[in-house]
């Protein structure tokens, strides 16, 4: 289902590629500064990872946010998936010079790419759609039809258990990020009155909800049925409205990290959502 394309009327930010590139890598940065996130790197701990800590992720957000800018003036000047492609693949290279070859953003270069590229063509034509549609209408063909990574973890997750991974969520308009984590964004606002708790609240509502391909890479299909399960459950108990759900978050993370789960591909999709947040509510 591709996302709803209707928006109210406020006028348009005029924010340059600069702005936009930075707003992506700032989104993730929140998604850094978030905890308990099952499983991930934080500002607290490095979770399920070894490899990698929240200095690192800093490090390499600061690194890809011109290319995030490159890639909203790309997508101003109306480019083909192809050009996208190309800035994409020169950001995994600086991310990987800047973390010493370690894998920090892949997913998120993809998909907060996309979405910088629609943010400069959506300002650049004034095109009153969402992001996603704008995604789904202008490059979705093109994002199943071109070359897919034959390596990576998540891509041999996808083909080994049939989750339709990153790609398919993109050429769909982002569903997962409008559909689950903004409405469990805002719901956690509600509920807590706090940006870290919301942010939180949306993490653990695409826990529940997504095909995750890093923990089906992870723990196979057991281990994400786990991950859905306990993130289903913090929810059904009232989710960050709980008054102690704080504990109850961090009794997951340690349980995903003592599995070695780590939904990575969630955490995309919540600096996704937050990026779709901040642009979609200001313009």
């Amino acid at each position: 289902m591709i996302a709803a394309t209707l928006l109210h009327s406020a006028p348009m930010p005029n924010l340059g590629s600069e702005e936009i590139g930075s707003l992506a890598a700032h989104c993730l940065r929140l998604e850094v500064e978030t905890y308990p996130k099952p499983g991930l790197v934080s500002h607290i701990d490095n979770g399920a990872h070894r490899d990698m800590d929240a200095a690192l992720l800093i490090r390499s957000a600061e690194t890809l946010a011109p290319f995030f800018a490159d890639l909203a003036v790309a997508g101003a000047a109306g480019a083909a998936m192809d050009r996208l492609r190309a800035i994409g693949i020169a950001a995994e290279q600086a991310m990987l010079i800047a973390t010493g070859g370690v894998n920090t953003h892949r997913g998120a270069i993809f998909g907060l790419g996309l979405l910088a590229a629609a943010a400069g063509f959506r300002q650049a034509y004034g095109v009153r759609r969402s992001l996603g549609v704008i995604i789904a209408e202008r490059w979705g063909p093109a994002i199943l039809s071109g070359p897919a990574s034959l390596h990576s973890h998540g891509a041999n997750a996808a083909r080994r258990y049939g989750a339709g991974g990153a790609r398919a969520e993109a050429a769909q308009g982002l569903p997962s990020v409008y559909e689950i984590a903004l409405p469990a964004l805002r719901a956690g606002r509600a509920a807590a009155c706090s940006e870290e708790a919301a942010r939180v609240h949306a993490c653990m509502a695409l826990i529940a909800s997504v095909e995750d391909t890093n923990l089906l890479h992870r723990g196979g299909a057991e281990g994400l049925a786990f991950a859905q399960a306990q993130a289903s459950t913090f929810l059904r108990e009232g989710g960050v409205a709980h008054p102690d759900w704080q504990v109850r978050a961090a009794s997951i993370h340690q349980a995903f990290t003592a599995r070695n789960l780590s939904p990575g591909g969630c955490a995309d999709l919540l600096a996704m959502a937050l990026f779709v947040d901040r642009w979609e509510t200001s313009c």
